[in-house]
C-alpha cells in the first residue's frame, strides 16, 4: 500500500498572480488616474512619517503630564498633612487652655497674657476670646494687624453662628467659617472650644486663625513656589490665596493645541467645616523650544509635501490646458452649427476661405460650392452686383458701419431674402490681420414685425390725436414732455408748462379717487418710489382753468417709460357742459324747494288767517274799548297802561307769526352752522302748529335735555320737519280717526348707529300707515296719493336730510296685524370737535339757528 502527498504550491505563485493582476489593474487605468496614484503614494508616506512623529511626541507629553500630576498629588498630601498637624497643635494647645479656665486657674488679666504669647508665638493665629456661657466676651487678646472691626471687646456679645455655639454647648470642638460681607475684611477661621467643667457648660475659648498666615506658614515653599496653592470652603469659595486667572496655563508642543493646567484639590481633615487645599502647576511641559525635533520634522515634511504638490499641480495645469484647447475648438464647432448666424470668412484677396452650416443652408450653397470663390459671388442678386462689389471695396479699405449694412441675398432656387451683414478683421496670434469676419443674420421677419409696429403706432397715434381729452406725458421732476396729443397742443402749446399746471392745480384738491384701479388685484404703484407719488397728483380731480374757461376733470397715471424712467400721464377732460348742467340742477333744486315751502305756506293760508286774526282782533277790541271808557271818562292811567300792554303783546306775537313765515319762505343760499336742536324743534313746532290745530290734531313732544349741537341748515331741516308734521296730519284727517285718537308724536333723542353718534328725529301718527304699492315708490319724485298734491315733499325730506348725511325711513306700526299708525325717522350725525371748532373760528361764537 503506497500513499501519495500532495506537493505543496511554492510561496511564489500567489506572489506571481498579485503581481499579474496589479499590472492588469495598472494598464486598464488612464494617464490621468494613473498620475494621480502615482502622486498620491508620495504624499501618503508624507503624511503617514508626520503622524507617527505626532503620536511619539504625544506619547511622551502624555507620560510627562501623568508624572507631573502624580508629583503634584504626592506635594498636596503632604502639604495637607503640615497644615492638618499645625491646627491640631493650636487645637490642642487651645483645648488645654479651656481646661485651666474650667478649674478656674485663670483670671482674665492672666487669659490676655497668656493670649497675647499664643497670637505673638504662632502668626496664623489673630485673636483669642474668652466667652462666658451666656455668650458675652469675658476677655479678648488680638493681633496688631487685625482690624478693627473684627477686634472683640469684652462686655459685648460674641455673634457667633448658632449652629457652632450650639455644638459647643454641647461640649464640642467645631471649626466654623463666617460668611463674608460685602466692603469687609475677609473673613476668619474660627475655632470654638467649650469651656466645661464635668457636665456643667462654662462658656467657650474662641480662637481666630487667619487663612493666608495659615496658608503662608502651613505650607512648606516648596510647594508654594512649585504651585499656585489656594485654600477653598465648603462651597468652594476661595479664602486664601490666588488661583490662576486663566483656566489655560500648559503650553503644549503642538501650537493648535493646549491643555488645562494640572491641578489637585484635597481636604483638610480633621476641620470639621471641610477646608479644601487646591493646586494648579504653573507649567507642565517642555514648551515650544523642547519640542524642536518635533518642529524640524514637521517644517521638512511639509516642505516636501510642497514640492510634490507643486511638481503634480504643473503636471496638472498643462493637462488642463491641453483639455481647454480641445474643449474650445469643439465648443466653438458646436456653437457654429447650432446658431442661426451665417459665418463667412475671407482672406485678404477677398476669397472665401471658410462657411459655416448656417450660412450653407440660409443661401442653399455648400460649402465645397463656395470655399475658394471670388467675387461676384453666386449668392448676390443680378441686379444689385454693382453695389454689392462697392460694398466690397469699401469693407477692404476699413469703412465698416458699426451696426452693419442691409443687403438681399438670392438662394440657389432663385428666392431673396433680406440680411443684415457685420464685418470684423480676423487677427492671428501674431496681431497681424489674415482677412475678414462677416456674419450674416435673416431680418425678413423682424423687418416684418417692424413694419407691422410702425403701423400699429401710426393708429394709435390716430387714436389719440382724435381724442377730445388732452393727453401729456412727463418724466418726474423734469419739465421735459415726452408725449402731448393735438387736443393739449392745442390748448397749451408744445411746452410742459400745462403740464405742470394741470398737476400743480389738481394736488391742491381733495383728492377724488376713481373706482377704475380698484379692479387690479395688485397695487400699481408696487416698487416705484412713493414720496414723489403721493405728493405729485390726486389720482381724480376737477379744476378751472380761467385762460381757458374751461372745467377739467384731471386724471392721472404713473408709468414707465420706453427709456425706463419712471413717467406720469395727465389725461384733462373737458367738463364745463357737465358742470353747467350740475350747476343748474342745484338751482332748480333750490328753486324747488322754496316752492315745496311756498306751497306748504300756501296750504297753511287760512290757518295762518286765523292765528293772524286772534292778535289782530284782540288790538281792535283794545282800540275800541279804550275810546269807549274815555268817552264815558271811566279811564284811568293804570286801566290806560294795562289795555296798551296787552295790545302791545298781541301786536308783537303778531310779528312773530310774520316773522317767521318771512324766515321759512325766504329764498336763501344754503348754509350749514352749528344748530342748537332744541330752538330748531321749537321754531318748526310753532310753523306745524298751526296746521295742526287746523286738523284737529294734538301735537306731544319729547325733547332730550343737552342734546349736541349738529352741523345743519336750520332752514332745511325745519322744512323737512314741517313736511312730515303736516302728512301726519292730514293722513289722520284721511283716516278720520275720533277726537280722542288724533295725535302726533315727535321724539327727538340721542343714538348711536353704525354711523357713529346722532341725532334722531321721530314723527309719528295714528293714520292707516302706508300701504305696500306706496312704500315701493314713497320717495319717488313727483308721486303723490292727494289729489292736488306735486310728489315732491318727500322726495325734498329725503334728499334735505342725505344732504346732511342722514337717512330718512318709514314704517308702519302695528297692533296684532293692524296698521295703526305710520313712523317717520330720520337722524343726523352729531358735529365732531373739529367741526365745531372751524365753524366757531369762521362764524365766531355764537350759533346761529333762524335765518
Amino acid at each position: 500500500m503506497t500513499s501519495t502527498r500532495t506537493k505543496p504550491l511554492p510561496a511564489t505563485a500567489p506572489r506571481r498572480a498579485l503581481l499579474q493582476w496589479w499590472r492588469a489593474w495598472w494598464r486598464n487605468l488612464t494617464p490621468l488616474r494613473q498620475e494621480r496614484l502615482a502622486m498620491l503614494a508620495p504624499l501618503v508616506a508624507v503624511f503617514v512619517f508626520l503622524a507617527a512623529i505626532v503620536a511619539a511626541f504625544a506619547y511622551l507629553q502624555l507620560e510627562e503630564s501623568e508624572r507631573e500630576q502624580e508629583t503634584l498629588q504626592r506635594d498636596m498630601e503632604y502639604a495637607q498633612q503640615r497644615v492638618r498637624l499645625r491646627l491640631l497643635e493650636r487645637q490642642e494647645q487651645l483645648m488645654r487652655l479651656a481646661r485651666q479656665l474650667a478649674l478656674h486657674e485663670l483670671a482674665p488679666a492672666e487669659f490676655e497674657n497668656r493670649a497675647e504669647e499664643f497670637v505673638n508665638q504662632y502668626p496664623e493665629l489673630q485673636a483669642l476670646t474668652w466667652i462666658d456661657a451666656q455668650g458675652r466676651i469675658r476677655a479678648s487678646f488680638a493681633a496688631p494687624t487685625l482690624p478693627g472691626s473684627q477686634q472683640r471687646l469684652a462686655g459685648e456679645r460674641a455673634g457667633l453662628d448658632a449652629a457652632a455655639w450650639a455644638q459647643a454647648q454641647q461640649q464640642q470642638t467645631v471649626f466654623t467659617q463666617p460668611l463674608a460681607t460685602a466692603g469687609q475684611p475677609p473673613p476668619l477661621l474660627q475655632l470654638l472650644v467649650p469651656v466645661a467643667r464635668g457636665r456643667q457648660f462654662q462658656g467657650a475659648v474662641l480662637g481666630e486663625f487667619s487663612n493666608d498666615s495659615l496658608l503662608r506658614y502651613g505650607m512648606p515653599p516648596r510647594v508654594l513656589a512649585r504651585y499656585a496653592i489656594t485654600l477653598l470652603d465648603g462651597k468652594r469659595q476661595v479664602l486664601a490665596g490666588s488661583p490662576m486667572t486663566s483656566s489655560v496655563s500648559q503650553v503644549h508642543f503642538l501650537p493648535w493645541k493646549q491643555a488645562k493646567a494640572s491641578e489637585y484639590a484635597i481636604q483638610v481633615s480633621p476641620v470639621g467645616y471641610g477646608l479644601v487645599l487646591r493646586a494648579q502647576a504653573y507649567r507642565t511641559s517642555l514648551g515650544v523650544v523642547g519640542s524642536g525635533l518635533f518642529w524640524l520634522v514637521g517644517a521638512l515634511s511639509l516642505m516636501t509635501t510642497w514640492l510634490l504638490v507643486a511638481s503634480w499641480r504643473h503636471t496638472r495645469r498643462r493637462l488642463r490646458v491641453q483639455e481647454a484647447l480641445v474643449a474650445e475648438t469643439n465648443f466653438r464647432r458646436a456653437m457654429e452649427n447650432s446658431i442661426a448666424t451665417g459665418m463667412r470668412a475671407l482672406d485678404l484677396e477677398g476669397r472665401i476661405t471658410y462657411v459655416n452650416a448656417a450660412f450653407c443652408q440660409m443661401t442653399g450653397w455648400s460649402a465645397e460650392e463656395l470655399v475658394g470663390l471670388k467675387a461676384p459671388f453666386p449668392y448676390w442678386p443680378d441686379e444689385e452686383r454693382h453695389l454689392l462689389s462697392e460694398k466690397l471695396k469699401e469693407q477692404f479699405s476699413g469703412k465698416n458701419a458699426s451696426g452693419g449694412y442691409k443687403m438681399r441675398v438670392k438662394r440657389k432656387n432663385g428666392t431673396l431674402f433680406d440680411a443684415r451683414l457685420y464685418v470684423s478683421p480676423l487677427i492671428d496670434a501674431h496681431g497681424q490681420q489674415t482677412g475678414w469676419m462677416t456674419s450674416m443674420t435673416d431680418i425678413t421677419e423682424p423687418t416684418r414685425i417692424r413694419e407691422q409696429l410702425a403701423a400699429a403706432h401710426e393708429r394709435f397715434t390716430i387714436v389719440l390725436e382724435a381724442l377730445d381729452a388732452a393727453v401729456s406725458v412727463a418724466p418726474l421732476g423734469s419739465e421735459e414732455l415726452l408725449f402731448a396729443n393735438k387736443l393739449y397742443r392745442q390748448w397749451f402749446g408744445a411746452q410742459a408748462d400745462g403740464h405742470l399746471q394741470l398737476v400743480a392745480q389738481a394736488g391742491k384738491l381733495p383728492v377724488a379717487y376713481s373706482s377704475v384701479g380698484d379692479m387690479d388685484e395688485e397695487d400699481g404703484l408696487m416698487g416705484l418710489p412713493a414720496d414723489a407719488l403721493t405728493e405729485a397728483l390726486p389720482d381724480h380731480a376737477e379744476i378751472f382753468l380761467p385762460e381757458l374757461g374751461k372745467w377739467l376733470e384731471v386724471r392721472s397715471r404713473y408709468l414707465s417709460w420706453v427709456d425706463g424712467r419712471l413717467a406720469q400721464m395727465v389725461i384733462a377732460t373737458d367738463i364745463t357742459q357737465r358742470r353747467e348742467a350740475e350747476e343748474q340742477a342745484a338751482r332748480q333744486a333750490e328753486r324747488a324747494q322754496s316752492v315745496s315751502r311756498l306751497v306748504t305756506m300756501g296750504e297753511m293760508a287760512s290757518s295762518l288767517a286765523h292765528e293772524l286774526n286772534q292778535p289782530l282782533t284782540a288790538i281792535s277790541n283794545y282800540c275800541n274799548g279804550m275810546l269807549t271808557r274815555i268817552d264815558n271818562g271811566q279811564l284811568s292811567e293804570d286801566m290806560l297802561r294795562t289795555a296798551l300792554q296787552k295790545t302791545a303783546h298781541q301786536a308783537q306775537r303778531a310779528g312773530q307769526i310774520i316773522h317767521h313765515i318771512r324766515a321759512f319762505v325766504k329764498k336763501s343760499e344754503p348754509q350749514r352752522v352749528l344748530a342748537d336742536v332744541s330752538k330748531m324743534v321749537q321754531e318748526a313746532i310753532e310753523l306745524a302748529g298751526i296746521e295742526l290745530r287746523r286738523h284737529n290734531v294734538r301735537l306731544t313732544h319729547h325733547v332730550a335735555a343737552r342734546l349736541p349741537p349738529v352741523l345743519a341748515d336750520t332752514i332745511l331741516i325745519e322744512q323737512a320737519l314741517i313736511n312730515l308734521l303736516k302728512n301726519a296730519a292730514e293722513a289722520i284727517q284721511q283716516a278720520q280717526r275720533p277726537p280722542a285718537a288724533r295725535t302726533v308724536e315727535l321724539r327727538v333723542l340721542p343714538r348711536r348707529n353704525e354711523a357713529g353718534e346722532v341725532i334722531e328725529f321721530t314723527v309719528q301718527d295714528s293714520g292707516k300707515g302706508l300701504p305696500p304699492e306706496m312704500r315701493e315708490r314713497l320717495f319717488e319724485a313727483f308721486y303723490s296719493t292727494k289729489q292736488e298734491g306735486m310728489g315732491i315733499g318727500l322726495n325734498l325730506c329725503r334728499s334735505i336730510v342725505e344732504a346732511h348725511q342722514g337717512r330718512l325711513q318709514a314704517d308702519n306700526i302695528y297692533n296684532g296685524t293692524e296698521i295703526v299708525g305710520c313712523r317717520f325717522s330720520f337722524w343726523l350725525p352729531v358735529a365732531k370737535p373739529a367741526e365745531i371748532a372751524s365753524n366757531t373760528v369762521a362764524n365766531g361764537p355764537s350759533t346761529r339757528t333762524v335765518a
